[in-house]
């Protein structure tokens, strides 16, 4: 962390050990982001409820570049959960932003585009060509919309390709839009 943790205690006295507590969980911070520039924690207490009692309350703003984080946990009746709380949330928040600066990002099956070219229905398969002129063989069991039944010669399909024991195979078969190259 670049600058020291800033703590604040609102409508509460002061306390080492809490302090302590919250330096503890913001120092552990670092090992899943290395440029937090400065982190404020804000302790405070909710108005007394006459049926809950003491409810305290955490504010957590991270700084990063180009961001930040800020977490707000409320209504704990013991302080430390409410701390572990908000660091967690923070903690989620900051790998999620470490995620999206390192370019980690889902990668999604490309869908492959392709008319049926021949169909066996007493045998439960057939094959998809491709516009490249490719085949790729399907089961009843890979047709996801609409079933094997439907399909018919000519149609356009959008599959996952695959290669299975025997060539390349066809995956979630399902009927689409054809998008020519």
């Amino acid at each position: 962390m670049k600058l020291p943790v800033q703590i604040t205690f609102r409508d509460i006295a002061r306390s080492e050990a809490v302090e302590t507590a919250i330096l503890e969980r913001a120092d552990r911070l670092d090992r899943f982001s290395e440029h937090i520039m400065s982190c404020k924690v804000m302790v405070g207490m909710i108005q007394k409820h006459k049926h809950q009692g003491k409810l305290f309350n955490i504010r957590v703003d991270l700084t990063v570049p180009g961001s930040e984080i800020v977490v707000n946990r409320d209504k704990a009746e013991d302080i430390y959960v409410a701390i572990r709380d908000a660091f967690d949330a923070v903690k989620r928040k900051l790998e999620d932003y470490a995620r999206r600066i390192r370019g980690d990002v889902k990668l999604h099956e490309v869908e492959s585009h392709g008319r049926i070219a021949r169909v066996f229905p007493d045998e439960g398969y057939g094959f998809i060509a491709k516009a490249d002129g490719s085949e790729f063989y399907y089961h009843l069991y890979n047709c996801v919309h609409p079933d094997f039944d439907q399909l018919k010669v000519g149609d356009e399909v959008v599959f996952l390709e695959e290669m299975g024991g025997e060539g390349p195979q066809a995956n979630r078969v399902s009927r689409g839009k054809h998008k020519t190259p």
